[in-house]
């Protein structure tokens, strides 16, 4: 029996996703639940697994096509069966095509020679998925956490490259016909135009490779255009002495770890450090909504991970309501399923803040963009050992620079430099963030 494999609802804005990859072939035995063909929408990257043991059959949408949610992309027929069967029931007249082959090699040696290669490279020829991410992980635990729901940006795959757009091809030039003049023949160019096959990777001159981008890259050129055109983004910075965070770490790591099973990062100050400075000032937990401001009595904090296929932003819904322990193992978990692509597009949504932490990479310092609608956006950066005066005298302490960027039709410059001055105050003191003060 024949089961149709559909694009599932992947979120509420979503409408269309693109195939990034088929994991299995036509032919191939699938078990159930086995992941069949990987999915990319433009917030995240999921599998598409197999709703029943059986054998793949046709394959309707190729990688690097887009398609709507809820089009049937590929056949599975179920049961246990080898790749042969599969293969004649996916075709339309299997049997008869096999057995012209050894009667087209016949007339290869009266032909002459020139003519001989000409159609190798179109019969030979399999369109190329775009293959960005292939992961076999188990199915993701569980999280409470949201971001926030994105359009998908409109684009349509092109067909593939037709012959002399592979890479090398251009070496295997066919001869001229008897027909047309050597001259003309020369004068073809060996590969088209580079707008014609923009979803297919293609090689120019050796030297440059076209790859079309994903629709999460996609997403993520688009909305950071719109911030710096819708936005008036202006970034204060200062820094803070992590001394005092080090150290408890240092002391309690070892508790922690024991008592919930993971370890005490830096993430969790910050996020609390947050949540404290959100609360004092307001404006940089709301947004602009036409000619109003939307100001929001929860906190809803998005942690920026950077992944091979672009920025995704797991969401802590009512921060508020964490501990630290909650934080790191939620951490632990977003920073995983990102990498390998397991993030569920409701995770994604609903940040009205957001922290990144480019330290990680060992940025000394840098301006964040805004994620709209968001009015605000914290980076954190690298920590580094550097002469400082305290008590007047020079002393050597770990030094972080903190940005805060910051969207000025509604945080004043006064309101996000105390917001950043909180925050600079509760991680050099993190006693004041359990006593409220």
């Amino acid at each position: 029996m024949a089961i149709e494999l559909k694009i599932p609802e992947v979120g509420e804005s979503i409408t269309e996703v693109q195939i990034a990859e088929w994991l299995k072939a036509e032919g191939d035995t699938v078990q159930k639940d086995e992941p069949v063909v990987v999915i990319d929408s433009e917030k995240t990257t999921f599998e598409l697994p197999a709703p029943e043991s059986g054998t793949l059959g046709k394959i309707l949408r190729m990688a690097g096509e887009t398609v709507p949610v809820g089009e049937v992309i590929g056949h599975l027929e179920s049961g246990s069966g080898d790749a042969a069967p599969a293969q004649a029931k996916s075709g339309d007249k299997p049997a008869a095509k096999p057995a012209p082959k050894p009667q087209a090699e016949k007339p290869k040696a009266p032909q002459p020679a020139p003519n001989d290669a000409a159609p190798v490279a179109q019969s030979t020829y399999q369109p190329k998925g775009i293959g960005l991410v292939q992961a076999k992980t188990p199915k993701p635990p569980s999280s409470e956490s949201r971001n926030k729901p994105i359009k998908p940006a409109e684009a349509r795959p092109a067909n593939p490259p037709p012959k002399g757009s592979e890479e090398g091809e251009s070496e295997e030039k066919p001869a001229p016909s008897a027909a047309e003049p050597e001259s003309k023949a020369a004068a073809k160019p060996a590969l088209p135009a580079a707008s014609e096959k923009s979803a297919t990777k293609a090689s120019v001159g050796g030297e440059e490779e076209i790859v079309p981008m994903s629709m999460l890259r996609r997403t993520v050129a688009r909305r950071l255009v719109e911030a710096k055109q819708q936005m008036a983004m202006l970034t204060t910075i200062n820094e803070v002495d992590m001394s005092a965070v080090l150290a408890l770490r240092r002391e309690h790591q070892e508790a922690f770890e024991k008592r919930h099973q993971v370890k005490l990062g830096l993430m969790s100050f910050f996020v609390k450090a947050t949540v404290d400075a959100l609360k004092q000032f307001p404006q940089l937990n709301a947004e602009v909504r036409g000619n109003g401001i939307v100001y929001r009595n929860y906190f809803n904090i998005g942690v920026a991970i950077a992944t091979g296929r672009g920025l995704v932003v797991p969401v802590f819904h009512r921060a508020e309501r964490f501990s630290f322990a909650d934080i790191e193992k939620d951490i632990a978990d977003f920073a995983t399923r990102a990498k390998e692509g397991k993030l569920k597009p409701d995770e994604l949504e609903g940040a009205t803040f957001t922290i990144t932490n480019g330290g990680v990479f060992g940025s000394l310092l840098s301006t964040p963009i805004i994620n709209p609608p968001q009015s605000g956006i914290l980076g954190m950066h690298t920590i580094q050992e550097r002469p400082v005066a305290v008590q007047g005298q020079v002393v050597i302490r770990p030094m972080m620079y903190l940005a805060l960027t910051y969207d000025h039709r509604i945080v004043d410059g006064r309101e996000a430099v105390l917001f950043l001055r909180r925050i600079k105050e509760a991680v050099e003191s993190p006693a004041r963030m359990l006593l409220e003060v």
